[in-house]
């Protein structure tokens, strides 16, 4: 286990999250077996992590052993959960967790806090949730959205995940995160740039105001001839109408 007290700060703090389970539903009373959690601060790493063996006291469902490489004979001296509890609170308590398929994550924590009676609650009751597939499925709709699928999409080498491993993966949804929210972190806090006027974009320009251009005879005669042919069609044409006095005077000046 590696852990240590969190940090009491005003900045955003965010909990990378991931668990690994002895089976697919809480509800046919499956058990965590691995936690594992990456710290942001301000959307950057901080290096610090929370990470736990559980021994969940029941067998594995027949496909999820084979998942993490976990046995029960590697987890029968690990710490029940019971006993890692309020560790593990400690370090996530007033974060927002970014878990991919949250609801699968936090209806296991869910369960486990059950387990211990009424006074712990529930998940949301001290943490806000972040789900990372429902992001992924809004940017890319109809697609594979696994964290595998989004390592190649993003460009996260996930290369050394043979197997799944809470802390690993929690790494690697860190990264992917990141990549898949890029830019949001300067919405609304970059200075507005200033607005440009006309006068002043002139001014600044190396090359000065633009040159007044006017037509030749021969455009005018051409210009002429167009007209003309329009008022016939239509019997009448825009170049037709009077101008303003205001825009005459303006023309004119």
């Amino acid at each position: 286990m590696s852990s240590t007290e969190p940090i009491r700060s005003e900045s955003i703090r965010q909990i990378v999250l991931d668990t690994e389970t002895t089976g697919l539903e809480w509800k046919k009373g499956n058990r965590v077996v691995e936690i594992g959690c990456v710290e942001l601060i301000e959307r950057r790493p901080t290096g610090r992590t929370w990470h736990q063996y559980i021994n969940p006291r029941r067998e594995f469902e027949q496909g999820a052993q084979e998942v993490t490489g976990l046995t029960l004979e590697f987890l029968a001296d690990k710490p029940l959960f019971e006993d890692v509890v309020d560790d593990f609170l400690a370090f996530v308590d007033g974060s927002e967790l970014v878990i991919h398929n949250a609801a699968f994550d936090i209806g296991f924590l869910d369960y486990e806090l059950s387990q211990l009676g009424e006074g712990r609650g529930c998940m949301t009751d001290r943490v806000l949730v972040l789900d990372s597939l429902e992001l992924a499925r809004q940017r890319y709709p109809g697609q594979r959205n696994s964290l595998d699928a989004l390592c190649r999409r993003l460009g996260v080498d996930n290369a050394h995940r043979q197997l799944h491993g809470a802390l690993l993966d929690a790494q690697l949804l860190a990264e992917v995160y990141l990549a898949l929210t890029a830019g949001q972190s300067e919405i609304g806090f970059a200075a507005p740039e200033p607005v440009k006027t006309a006068a002043a974009s002139l001014a600044a320009s190396p090359v000065g105001p633009r040159p007044r251009v006017l037509p030749t005879e021969e455009e005018l005669t051409l210009h002429a001839a167009r007209v003309a042919a329009i008022s016939d069609r239509t019997g009448r044409n825009l170049w037709d109408v009077p101008a303003p006095a205001a825009e005459r005077e303006a023309e004119s000046a």
